[in-house]
Parts: C-alpha cells; structure tokens; sequence
C-alpha cells in the first residue's frame, strides 16, 4: 500500500483537476449562450437580405448559381470548419471521418479552418490547400480570405459541426451555393426589374454585390455554428471530465483513509512490540 504522504499528493493535484474542468465548464456555458443569440441574429438577418435580393431579380433561382466560366469545373473544395484548440471531446476527430467518407484527392481540394482541424489532417497525410485561423466568436468574423480562396471552385462544399441542444452536436455538410437559396422560405414579392425601376449602378451590380454578401453571411453563420457545437461540446467534455476527477478524488481520498489507518496500526504495532521487549527485558533483569 502506498503511503499516505503520496495519495495525499496526487489527491491534490486531481482537486486542482477538478477545479480547473468546473472552471472550463463554465466558461463554455458561457460561450454557448452568447454564441447562440448571434446564430439566431445571423438567420434573422440572412432572411432579411434574401427578401430585398429576391425582389430585385426575374428569376430568383437562376443567378445566384451563375459561375465564371472560366473557373475549372473538374474540382470541387471542400471547407472543414474545426475548432482552434482542443478540449472539446472527439467533435473534430468525428468531423474529419465524416469529411474523409466523400473525400477524393484527384477531385477535391481541402481548406480548413482551426488548427486542431489542420493538425488531425496533416497527422492523417491528407493535404490541404489552404488554412486559416477560426476568428474569434465574440468579434467580427472576417471571412473575405476564405471566400477569395474558393472562388476559383466550381462547387463548394463546407463542412461544419451543429448544435441541435447542449447535449447533443452533429456533423455537417452543406454545398455553399445552393444552401443560399434553400436557408430562406420563398418570398411572394412583386419582383423590381431594370424594365420599370432606375437602378444606380446596375442591377446585375446590385444582384453581384448582394450575392458576394449573402455568401460571406452564410459562411459566417456556419462558422458561428461551429463555434456553438465546440463550445456545447467542451461543456460535454468538461462536464464528464469534473465528473470523473471527482470520481478519483474519492477513491483517492477512501486510500488515504485506509493508508492512514494502516500507518497508525503499524505504529500501534510498533509500540506494542516495544512494550512487550522492555517489560521482557525488565522481567529478566529482575
């Protein structure tokens, strides 16, 4: 058995364990509600723009999925959101699998966001074109870097980690494009077109600079949703962590009890023994 001093020790620092998963718990409750309002801002504003861009155009379903035509239509990008640092229990490890399932080198090009993302690909020997820091939730999210970066795609595809509630995060994939036009219900507007209505610049300007935006909107809203699962999961995470440190501060503290007791029967032990010799040594001297 070990001594007392040693599990006294290590039940110390499973305390500081402990303390320090309630710390990061709390942290990420937090985060998760501050995240959650602005998801639900982002929508609301989303569906906004989609009113004003749909009543400005003929045909609602025909531009937003116009392409150069000089894009190379042979190779598809796939956009991996992940999160920046660890603690977040296997989310990301689950988001690579899922990613990895439909992943084709001779096709598809990989970007991804996170350095925990960049870190399981590049242990796993899958390339990436592209990497990018994930900007910070609480600040604006600057995303015109990764949308320079995938212009040149024909199709783009992100995949990203879901909050459906605190306890439960799921995985992913949508096709950028076409989801701009699925993440609104159809407006019944009368449509404004260049036939009876003055547009200064152009409406095709109009419509170009919409889209543009309307794209960077929707690349953030799966960024902020992202960030959600994380900071849902790391609760998760933290949550059976402090559960479990405290499970070890128990069994720790049940040894340090019987240690202790041992410890002072040895001694007991010890002292009887003593008193046993010297009244034998006092016995025989008489």
């Amino acid at each position: 058995m070990r001594r007392a001093n040693a599990i006294e020790k290590d039940a110390r620092e499973i305390g500081t364990v402990q303390d320090l998963t309630s710390v990061f718990e709390s942290l990420a409750s937090t985060q998760v509600a501050k995240v959650k309002h602005k998801v639900e801002l982002s929508k609301d504003f989303f569906e906004l723009l989609w009113k004003r861009y749909s009543s400005i155009r003929i045909d609602p379903a025909s531009r937003i999925t116009e392409r150069d035509l000089s894009l190379d239509h042979d190779r598809q990008v796939f956009v991996v959101i992940s999160a920046e640092a660890g603690l977040s229990g296997d989310i990301d490890q689950r988001l690579i699998e899922t990613m990895r399932q439909n992943y084709d080198p001779n096709t598809t090009d990989i970007i991804v966001l996170g350095s925990h993302g960049a870190s399981q690909l590049s242990q796993q020997n899958i390339p990436y074109t592209h990497f990018f820091k994930v900007p910070e939730s609480d600040q604006y999210i600057d995303v015109s870097p990764v949308i320079s970066a995938v212009a040149p795609y024909a199709k783009i595809v992100v995949y990203y980690e879901e909050y459906v509630s605190l306890g439960v995060q799921n995985i992913r994939s949508i096709d950028l494009i076409s989801n701009i036009r699925s993440m609104s219900e159809d407006v019944d507007e009368d449509t404004m077109t260049a036939e009876d209505t003055i547009f200064e610049p152009s409406l095709h300007e109009i419509a170009g600079q919409m889209e543009l935006t309307m794209m960077t909107l929707a690349l953030s809203q799966t960024i902020l949703e992202s960030s959600l699962a994380q900071g849902a999961s790391r609760f998760n995470a933290m949550a059976v962590a402090k559960k479990r440190a405290g499970e070890l501060l128990g069994d720790f503290m049940l040894e340090f009890h019987r240690s202790k007791r041992s410890e002072s029967d040895r001694r007991l032990r010890e002292v009887l023994i003593s008193l046993k010799k010297k009244r034998r040594s006092a016995g025989g001297t008489t």
